[in-house]
């Protein structure tokens, strides 16, 4: 072999080693950035239950937190006078749950037509325990088809 055949594999064999290592970084990056991005996502998505769905569910494991949906029961919320502990009933229509909030509860929470979703803890037979009310905004279309359906 002369040295011009040497020098051109050595350049080569540079070559394609940084183009090994190059490859197994990005790899590496993009394999990292995935498991990120799973983690976050992960940890913003909770499913939440239906009010039914719940009743059959074993109690909450422990540091853990469920979700709930439903709407609020008319005439089951009462709040003890001067406390922020209220108590107040769920319904979805086929199944009814008693829930507890400590805190100040958003205006919509009284709509008729607002979807209810409470973040807590759930034990069997006694009280949701909600640490934290979502209240979904009915739509307008809702309160609209209803007057409608009550002028006929």
């Amino acid at each position: 072999m002369n040295d011009r055949n040497i020098d051109s594999y050595i350049s080569e064999s540079k070559m394609t080693s940084n183009r090994g290592k190059f490859l197994f970084a990005a790899v590496v990056l993009c394999a990292a950035l995935g498991y990120f991005a799973y983690m976050a996502f992960q940890g913003a998505m909770v499913y939440y239950y239906t009010v039914s769905e719940i009743s059959s569910q074993p109690a909450t494991a422990e540091g853990r937190t469920v979700r709930v949906s439903g709407k609020l029961k008319p005439g089951s919320f009462h709040r003890v006078e001067g406390s922020t502990s209220a108590h107040f009933s769920l319904v979805d229509g086929i199944g009814e749950i008693g829930a507890v909030h400590n805190g100040v509860l958003p205006d919509l929470f009284f709509n008729e037509h607002s979807e209810i979703i409470l973040e807590g803890t759930h034990t069997p037979g006694q009280e949701f325990d909600s640490q934290i009310v979502i209240v979904k905004c009915p739509s307008k279309y809702v309160a609209m088809e209803e007057s409608e359906e009550d002028k006929s």
